[in-house]
Parts: C-alpha cells; sequence; structure tokens
C-alpha cells in the first residue's frame, strides 16, 4: 500500500500497522464479539408470612447488580453469560432478564 509523508509517496507495509484497541472489555466467541456489562436491574422479593398492612409496602424488590456478557437483547429481554469455552462456541452461566426489570446497562471499559 502507498502512503504519503514528507511529500515523499512510500511504500506502506500492512502488518505493521496497528489495530485501534477496543476501551470496553470484551471476548471474542464463535467468531462473534460479546462485550462485558454491569446490568442494574430490580428482583422481586417475596415473603409467604403472615404481615399487617402496614407492613406490605415495605417488601421492596431488590436492586441487583450483575456483571456478565450481553448474549443478545431485545424490547423485551437481555440474554447474558458469564462463562464460555474458548473453543467451541458453547456459554455457560446464563440468565434471561426482563427488559422492564433493567433499570441501567452500563459497558465495562479495560
Amino acid at each position: 500500500m502507498l502512503g504519503v509523508k514528507d511529500g515523499k509517496t512510500e511504500e506502506m507495509d500492512m502488518a505493521t500497522k496497528k489495530r485501534k484497541k477496543s476501551k470496553y472489555k470484551g471476548v471474542l466467541v464463535g467468531g462473534k464479539k460479546y462485550y462485558l456489562y454491569r446490568i442494574y436491574w430490580l428482583d422481586p422479593c417475596g415473603d409467604a408470612g403472615h404481615a399487617e398492612a402496614s407492613e406490605v409496602k415495605k417488601l421492596l424488590p431488590a436492586k441487583m447488580i450483575t456483571n456478565a456478557y450481553i448474549f443478545d437483547k431485545n424490547k423485551k429481554y437481555v440474554w447474558t453469560f458469564a462463562s464460555y469455552d474458548e473453543e467451541a462456541a458453547v456459554f455457560s452461566d446464563r440468565n434471561t432478564l426482563l427488559r422492564s426489570s433493567v433499570t441501567k446497562l452500563e459497558r465495562v471499559e479495560n
């Protein structure tokens, strides 16, 4: 490839060109890039015991934080995984979160 330096045309070696490194943490699995996210979400809580009326509204959802790779997402769901096989496109520690329960998605930087 030809390039211009100091007004002179010279040959550039493509092998020596460095690729820009992403500022976000990610992994390559099965030829696809997945990024690490910090996911803030609300987890419903329940109680099967007896309670007075004054106690009912004191039971609130837990505010959860999950660190995982996002496999996919749409308007209804977010699919995540935390473990994967380096040699095959195999995923473990998987979850599906309701998008309505997710309060924030934050991509993790390197």
